[in-house]
């Protein structure tokens, strides 16, 4: 059985952890931090990857070097000996024994039950997928990219068929994922920009899960420019209540909420459970 229909059938929604769950001294993006979400009950690990230039893959969201590293350079530039001589600022800006972190430490350390999400691979998915393959992880780990024809030219050949899920922001993209026979598409993250976009209207969100697939749905709230769905987010949710947030993603029907507080996501996710 596919381990995110699995694990609905224990919970109304999954809940997806962005960068594992950071604080204080634990950094983001890190088996620490990774740690920190699954003891806050998250259902899936939202992880970043980069690749360095001599093909070591690591767990990084490029851009963010400056913040959590105290260095310019972008870290797709390096190779792997400056990358593991690197150390990683905490949250108040000082600097922690704690490197960035090899894939193959996370797939290794995390084998088991969680779901992984592996965003931000796609540019990498020729080397990435053969890689991935000695892990036998399969069931655990989730895919995803923008609809674009060379990624999905790779993944459509690749002979393990990992579970996919596309970023649409077009109606169109739908049909384009969907034209690809040998990919094993298991969800969709829809993303609406406000309540006039399609993704945000019932009858969309409907005919895409008619189709049996997940809808991914995102509550993170990544800055005041991005909007990820209509402003229904975290902010909200925690800030003046579920109810203008989270229940409003629940209402559209999603099966997977990535969220930057799992631990609160949980709470209230019991709360529902309590009141079935």
């Amino acid at each position: 059985m596919n381990l995110i229909k699995e694990k609905l059938e224990i919970h109304p929604f999954l809940i997806a952890v962005h960068r594992g769950s950071s604080m204080g001294n634990i950094v983001e993006n890190t088996i620490p931090a990774f740690h920190a979400a699954v003891q806050s009950k998250a259902d899936m690990l939202e992880i970043d990857l980069i690749r360095s230039t001599d093909g070591k893959f690591y767990i990084f969201h490029d851009g963010n070097e400056n913040r959590l590293l105290g260095q310019d350079h972008n870290i797709k530039t390096m190779g792997s000996t400056e990358i593991d001589a690197l150390n990683y600022r905490n949250n108040i800006g000082h600097s922690v024994n704690f490197k960035v972190e090899k894939l193959e430490n996370v797939l290794n350390t995390f084998k088991g039950n969680i779901l992984i999400n592996l965003d931000r691979s796609w540019e990498y998915w020729e080397t990435l997928l053969p890689f991935l393959d000695q892990f036998d992880m399969e069931d655990q780990i989730l895919l995803k990219s923008p609809v674009q024809k060379s990624y999905l030219d790779i993944l459509n050949a690749h002979p393990v068929k990992y579970s996919y899920m596309p970023i649409i922001k077009k109606l169109p993209e739908i049909e384009e994922a969907e034209a690809y026979q040998n990919i094993n598409l298991v969800a969709m993250e829809i993303i609406a920009e406000d309540v006039e976009s399609p993704f945000f209207q019932d009858k969309t969100i409907k005919s895409i899960k008619d189709k049996g697939l997940f809808i991914w749905i995102n509550a993170i709230k990544l800055d005041e420019e991005i909007i990820l769905f209509a402003k229904f987010d975290d902010d909200a949710s925690i800030i003046k209540g579920p109810e203008h947030g989270w229940q409003k993603l629940i209402e559209k029907g999603a099966d997977i909420i990535q969220t930057d507080w799992p631990n609160h996501l949980n709470n209230y996710r019991q709360k529902l459970k309590l009141t079935k």
